[in-house]
């Protein structure tokens, strides 16, 4: 909401000391987050005027249209001659009034003016647009022409109203009073101690039958319609300049007086407005919801198709208006420039339900200005004074004649109350408030308070986010200040630091760092259509979603199931900004809805909530465990003096998942296995063994060219993904440093055939279990097949390294424990001893 400070003073006597930043502050003391407060005219020096065109010389000789006029500035040249100045706008013509700069002004931009010569001819000055001036866009689409009554000579700069402030405040959803003028000057004036002149305090007449027939079929989509009814109004009548400038400084273009005249009041009250052209409506105005399927033709020129739950205002042909968010095009207010100008109209002041306009506004993505109101609360009690404060302006600026008919169509309803101890912004807030403050900032706000120690609180029209004790608690503090709040430190326990998970996660992040990995977060929304790409089945676990109700994008619906969408997602966009050589990882939650779903519990705010609290507002959640994953692409090494450098490939994500484990004082297994995205040949199942069972938790390795295409990665990206909850589970806690042994070591190797298909992670854990006690690591360090061993076989070399920790091993020990190795490697695998 854009809230120019000249315009919000005819509300608040403020004082002429006070300037745009001095109200920023206090507006943000009480709530309003003001971002900015823009200085319009900043720079902007004289003389500026209005002019009068005498003469107008087409310049014919030159390729674009050029003209040299003579302009009437008064007084304003000092000597009171016409002005030259050559001009290329063609929206003016003689006699026109315009506004003229001269030689030693500055424009806005620090644009200074001089005489100088262009196409063969002097100009002295120029004839102004509006974005030259800054004043944005007035719909003429060339220079500014004026009204005829004012003067030549005339200031312009105060005619126009080019010098002013203005604040721009980002409008929280509960807070739609605050787009309008008179809720902004309502909370000015409190945030002050002044008084307020309220410009919805009208004379408004009672209802009666004359006014236009209005039938309400939806009174839940329709609590409340005004319509009255103004003719005679001049088809060539203007808005004045203080009405457009107004618009525009608030962020509006204009269009035609009776749409300013409506968006004017819009602003001003709060209350969104629409005009229809009473000869173009055919019987009586009608509210009810669409048909589905129905088809509609909006004021942008757009043809609808209706849902079933589109509120629509009609007449006896169909829809003439998407009810709170745009009219239609078949009752549209013909402009003054026709040659059949509107004269007479029905202004429409209604009240919606704000979830069936919000939802309207978004299936038909129409975020008008009228919907953006509806959808955050409207005022209902203000729907009578804004059609009355618009009908009074289409009187006096078009010379229209207000009928005496006035139609009100209200369903019952009764004020809201809220029921609260005196003492609850206190145990809220932590600080003694006392039951007059409280009252007094009630009554500030607009509620009607009665009561001593238990108050009954009558909540203002205009407040709809006013539905429980804890909103007038938060009322009461915002008012008193926030920056008053007591700080209190909390008092942790001696001893306590970072739990044994959250050491885990650090060194995690921390080991992927020191291993060349950059750590990168990323949003954790999806849309499904993910999963097709990453080659997931149809009935795989990580297509179950939870998804949003409301999400902030349309096209990524989803709570992710698994980090790779985001990382890959991430390794692209790196890759086509120049690149090309990545490792990029990220630690995050995945999110898995449960079988039974469960309606969260509402958490008190003047207490700790009890654990079974916690524990029903935990179980309503979706299950939600800690991934780790990585993605490669490019170089591993890079080249250069020391070497040729080499690529990311599958073993370095399998050794990413191996430095997890290290971290987590884990064992993991690694074996050949196949899922989704991953290249079925060069894909490593993850696994760890709890409670004495196995359990997979995680895959790494190269992505299948299927996967790599679809998502537009570089050629060969290598990839990993684990569940860090499972694998702390498999931990033994934090890991023991070695103990390191002052005895030499004894190496044995050992060339062992298998079939083709038996995974060598299952000879190595088989080795390591017959090697016994004195076996202090095992490395494979050849895979070798062909003809020498048979086919269908293959023959898997293994170094063996034996210590003692208390003596030196002789060559029969090592032998011995070898040889068990391999007797129990025969045993389970049908290992053969090569060359035996």
């Amino acid at each position: 909401m854009r809230v120019p400070l000249s315009w919000l003073r005819e509300y608040v006597d403020l004082p002429t000391t006070e300037n745009g930043r001095d109200v920023q502050a206090k507006l943000i003391d009480v709530g309003l987050e003001v971002e900015t407060v823009e200085q319009l005219g900043a720079g902007l020096t004289g003389p500026l005027v209005v002019g009068k065109v005498l003469t107008i010389e087409e310049l014919t000789e030159f390729k674009k249209p050029i003209r040299f006029c003579t302009v009437d500035v008064g007084q304003a040249n000092g000597t009171g001659e016409p002005q030259e100045i050559v001009c290329g706008a063609r929206n003016f013509a003689v006699g026109d009034k315009v506004v003229v700069v001269l030689p030693g002004a500055v424009l806005p931009g620090d644009f200074k003016i001089a005489a100088r010569k262009t196409y063969g001819k002097t100009s002295h000055g120029m004839i102004c647009s509006g974005d030259e001036l800054g004043m944005g866009d007035d719909g003429s689409g060339g220079i500014i022409v004026l009204p005829p009554e004012h003067e030549a000579g005339t200031d312009a700069i105060e005619l126009l109203e080019l010098v002013d402030e203005v604040l721009d405040i980002a409008v929280t959803p509960d807070r739609g009073y605050a787009l309008s003028m008179r809720g902004v000057a309502r909370e000015t004036a409190t945030a002050y101690g002044l008084p307020l002149r309220d410009p919805a305090l009208l004379d408004v007449p009672a209802p009666n039958s004359s006014g236009y027939p209005v039938k309400i079929s939806d009174p839940r989509g329709c609590d409340r319609f005004t319509a009255r009814t103004v003719t005679g109004l001049q088809p060539e009548a203007r808005s004045p300049i203080w009405l457009k400038r107004r618009l525009q400084k608030a962020g509006m273009r204009p269009i035609s007086l009776a749409v300013d005249i409506s968006n004017y009041v819009m602003l001003e009250l709060g209350q969104p407005l629409h005009a229809y052209d009473r000869s173009r409506i055919e019987g009586t105005i009608g509210v009810r919801r669409a048909e589905q399927g129905e088809k509609f033709t909006t004021l942008d020129g757009a043809k609808r198709v209706l849902d079933a739950e589109d509120l629509v205002i009609t007449d006896d042909r169909g829809p003439i208006g998407l009810a709170g968010v745009m009219g239609g095009a078949n009752t549209e207010i013909a402009d003054h420039a026709e040659d059949a100008g509107t004269t007479d109209v029905v202004i429409e002041a209604a009240h919606f339900d704000a979830i069936s306009i919000a939802r309207t506004a978004r299936r038909h993505k129409l975020p008008s200005e009228a919907a953006k109101r509806y959808e955050r609360g409207v005022d209902p009690q203000a729907a009578s004074a804004a059609a009355q404060r618009t009908v009074d302006l289409l009187v006096l600026l078009a010379g229209g004649t207000a009928e005496a008919g006035v139609t009100e169509v209200i369903a019952p309803s009764a004020p809201r109350t809220i029921s609260m101890p005196a003492d609850h912004p206190d145990k809220v807030a932590g600080m003694d408030y006392g039951r007059e403050t409280v009252v007094r900032r009630l009554q500030e706000v607009g509620c009607d308070v009665y009561g001593q120690d238990a108050l009954t609180v009558t909540v203002p029209s205009w407040r709809p986010d006013l539905t429980e004790p804890n909103d007038l608690a938060e009322e009461v503090i915002r008012l008193e200040g926030y920056e008053n709040l007591p700080s209190t430190l909390p008092k942790p326990p001696a001893g306590r630091g970072l739990t044994d998970r959250q050491r885990l996660h650090r060194r995690i992040g921390r080991a992927l760092a020191g291993s060349g990995f950059v750590e990168a977060p990323n949003y954790p929304f999806i849309g499904e259509q993910v999963f097709d790409q990453l080659g997931l089945e149809p009935g795989d676990p990580k297509r179950r979603v939870v998804k949003l109700v409301n999400p902030l994008s349309d096209e990524e619906p989803a709570l992710r199931t698994t980090l790779l969408p985001g990382l890959l997602g991430a390794l692209r966009r790196n890759e086509g900004r120049g690149s090309h050589d990545l490792a990029l990882f990220e630690t995050g939650l995945v999110f898995e809805p449960r079988d039974e779903r469960r309606i969260a519990v509402r958490l008190p705010v003047d207490r700790r909530p009890t654990d079974e609290e916690i524990a029903s507002l935990t179980e309503a959640l979706p299950v939600q465990p800690r991934h780790a994953a990585v993605v490669l692409a490019g170089a591993r090494e890079q080249a250069g003096w020391w070497g040729k450098g080499r690529p990311a490939d599958w073993a370095d994500a399998v050794q990413a998942a191996r430095t997890l484990a290290a971290e987590a004082g884990t064992e993991l297994l690694v074996r050949q296995g196949q899922y989704g995205p991953w290249h079925p040949g060069r894909c490593a199942e993850l696994a760890v063994v709890i409670d004495g069972a196995e359990q997979v938790i995680g895959y790494a390795g190269e992505l299948h060219p299927r996967v790599v295409k679809a998502l537009s990665l570089p050629a060969r990206t290598c990839a990993m993904e684990l569940d860090l909850d499972r694998l702390e589970d498999a931990s033994t806690g934090v890991p023991q440093g070695p103990k390191i042994s002052t005895f030499p070591v004894a190496t044995q190797d050992v060339a062992l055939v298998v079939d083709g298909d038996v995974p060598a992670a299952d000879v190595e854990k088989v080795l390591r279990e017959g090697a016994g006690e004195l076996l202090e690591s095992i490395r494979l360090f050849d895979v070798f097949t062909g003809e020498q061993i048979g086919a269908g076989k293959k023959s898997l070399a293994y170094a063996l390294r034996f210590r003692a920790a208390d003596r030196t091993l002789t060559v029969d020990e090592a032998s011995a424990a070898r040889d068990a190795a391999v007797a129990l490697a025969a045993e389970r695998t049908g290992a053969v001893l090569r060359g035996a």
